[in-house]
């Protein structure tokens, strides 16, 4: 207890201008360093260490933002001074941002090439380490009107029923798909096995009158789209802005 009051009190002999919250109320989030913002989440440190100086060591660790994020749970409060409660607000807290950066993309969110595609999901798949396989169903005009996730853990091709897809644009009356799936290999260059499944894909889209625009893989060193490849003949015309 004793070490946490002294920690506290390090925070608060700081200038008052310098202290994480004072600042962020004088100045707004924007102006306040990494170190400081998680400061305010953890609210106070460790022994030898006030917050400020346990946040930097926390995003050191991980090796920044998008570390924390992949990070488990049980990682993250495994670390001296964090704990499974302060875990649960850096964990909330980077979802929120995510969630609240969705909601603006989700407002029109319409695919007119693969980047789209990427910036959509990488954020939920690009760096997993577990295959995950997502379906997002367009309208005509190739806005998102649903996006789900169908199957999560070592993706076998050949046990991914075609049904389970197609019937997620069929229920939302979409005019095409796009297949995305991640490699936690972090190659995004689609395998032999990606390419015959995208085919199969097409045949089926074919029976139903329901067409496949694009299977895109991500991984953490990109993405890599198996139209702009040009090994499989899609059903779907090529759009002007494909490339």
């Amino acid at each position: 207890m004793m070490d946490q009051e002294e920690l506290t009190l390090n925070i608060q002999d700081m200038n008052e201008r310098e202290r994480p919250r004072e600042r962020l109320e004088l100045l707004g989030a924007g102006e306040l360093n990494v170190g400081e913002l998680m400061a305010i989440l953890l609210r106070v440190g460790v022994k030898g260490k006030n917050a400020v100086q346990l946040g930097w060591d926390l995003i050191g660790h991980f090796g920044g933002l998008n570390g924390l994020h992949e990070a488990s749970f049980d990682e993250l409060s495994a670390v001296r001074g964090i704990g499974r409660a302060k875990a649960c607000q850096i964990k909330a807290a980077i979802e929120l941002g995510h969630r609240m950066k969705m909601e603006e993309l989700h407002k029109e969110t319409v695919i007119h090439n693969p980047a789209n595609v990427y910036e959509l999901m990488s954020h939920e798949i690009a760096r997993r380490k577990q295959e995950q396989l997502w379906v997002l169903a367009l309208s005509t005009r190739n806005k998102v009107i649903r996006q789900q996730l169908l199957y999560l853990g070592t993706l076998n091709h050949s046990s991914v029923r075609l049904a389970e897809i197609f019937e997620v644009p069929i229920r939302c009356r979409a005019a095409s798909v796009i297949i995305v799936h991640n490699h936690p290999s972090g190659n995004p260059a689609p395998s032999e096995e990606d390419i015959r499944f995208t085919e199969e894909l097409i045949k089926a889209g074919n029976l139903l009158d329901i067409g496949v625009l694009d299977h895109i893989v991500i991984a953490k060193d990109g993405f890599s789209s198996i139209r702009q490849l040009g090994k499989v003949v899609f059903n779907t015309p090529r759009p002007k802005t494909w490339h």
